[in-house]
């Protein structure tokens, strides 16, 4: 029987990356910069008719029923079929990001957005896939009027806010609020219910620690938490991101106490699962990695792709291939975007062990032409060609 190898620390990466896509936590939150700068932009550029005209867009995010917004949204434009990530919510629910435009004089082409409401997030610097034809000021409102807005928070469906009616001009352009409404199959939640009944010295010093944590100031974060969970034992949030920093700080058994006690204040809270089948994953406690998985995604089973890859993964070093299979398929339907390509390789990781040559070979092709530049890419095509010797003797043998 063919074993392919699963690289468990390029997983764990994988994990990581894109749970902290899905979720807020300690330190500083990603930059929005979905809509990233254009690479062919002159450093140089100094003149007045080249330089960038502001545009920004600002909002706010809101659960219909009132519960606060205790986990970043992102917020995501649609244009034209065409989606990227502008930027997320700060810890109350606001947003705001930039839009630069530049004269179009055959020197620059696209635009770039930073988001900010974050403190020092900047725009990325990848492929604007807007070719080099460049956006006045005039052209760039005419593409967002064809654009839509909308808030991303798993366990939650978006309003989506037409731009038609707020074309941003130079300045400011308040779209409004943007409204989120629970889904219907969903128990579990990124936001928890007893934050609402935080007394206000307890959400103060909760608020301080988030803000330290940004910072990455990880010992006076700490303090802060303390403080929230002691005047408010019950604040479920506060225990996940205090658990959070105690694994920035590397004391893991504390984060672990911290993380159960958030399930504890509140269990239909989905975090504190992740964040303890990740802390299994590094030490490669699979069953761990398994129940604390199962029990995310009996909660929300609609939302975590990335968590059905760490649950097959897991059944997948138990040797429990059907389980693992099933996951992975699952995950599979969910990733319409082909975010988690690892879910490919690890597919066909389980066929192979399953004799299922022709099925391995079909998602292991589908990881290579996902992710051809991937660390492990080489391995896998090797896997791939091993396969395809193995399938050829096994059908000569018949």
């Amino acid at each position: 029987m063919l074993r392919i190898p699963v690289l468990l620390t390029l997983f764990l990466s994988l994990i990581l990356s894109a749970n902290a896509q899905s979720r807020g936590g300690g330190g500083k939150p990603p930059s929005g910069g979905g809509v990233p700068t254009n690479p062919g932009m002159s450093p140089g550029l100094s003149t007045p008719d080249a330089m960038p005209r502001p545009f920004f867009l600002s909002g706010k995010v809101m659960v219909d029923d009132g519960t606060l917004l205790t986990d970043s949204a992102l917020i995501q434009s649609n244009c034209k079929g065409r989606i990227r990530t502008e930027g997320r919510t700060d810890s109350k629910g606001h947003f705001s990001f930039e839009i630069n435009s530049l004269k179009q004089d055959g020197s620059a082409g696209g635009y770039q957005a930073i988001d900010a409401s974050q403190p020092g997030a900047g725009p990325s610097q990848a492929d604007n896939g807007f070719g080099q034809t460049g956006f006045g000021a005039g052209s760039l409102r005419d593409y967002w009027r064809d654009c839509e807005l909308q808030a991303v928070l798993p366990g939650f469906t978006s309003q989506v806010i037409e731009m038609a009616a707020h074309a941003p001009d130079i300045g400011t352009t308040d779209v409004g609020t943007i409204v989120l409404h629970r889904q219907v199959q969903v128990q579990g939640f990124t936001i928890s219910a007893t934050s609402a009944r935080a007394p206000a010295k307890a959400r103060k010093e909760y608020e301080k620690g988030h803000e330290l944590a940004q910072k990455e100031k990880w010992d006076p974060a700490l303090v802060s938490f303390q403080k929230a969970v002691e005047l408010y034992p019950e604040y479920a949030i506060a225990w996940l991101e205090m658990g959070r920093v105690q694994v920035r700080k590397g004391d893991l058994v504390a984060a672990r106490q911290s993380f159960h006690q958030s399930l504890v204040a509140d269990s239909k809270l989905v975090s504190p699962y992740q964040e303890l089948a990740q802390l299994a994953l590094r030490d490669k406690q699979w069953q761990e990695v398994v129940d604390n998985t199962d029990a995310l995604l009996k909660l929300n089973p609609v939302n975590f792709p990335q968590d059905w890859f760490l649950n097959a993964a897991g059944n997948f070093n138990l040797q429990r291939l059907d389980a693992a299979e099933k996951s992975a398929r699952r995950g599979l339907e969910l990733d319409g975007q082909h975010q988690i390509p690892k879910l490919e390789y690890l597919l066909g990781a389980i066929l192979a062990q399953k004799n299922d040559y022709a099925g391995a070979l079909e998602h292991l092709h589908n990881y290579l032409r996902l992710a051809p530049h991937a660390a492990d890419a080489e391995t896998a095509q090797k896997q791939a060609e091993e396969i395809e010797r193995l399938s050829s003797k096994t059908t000569a043998d018949k």
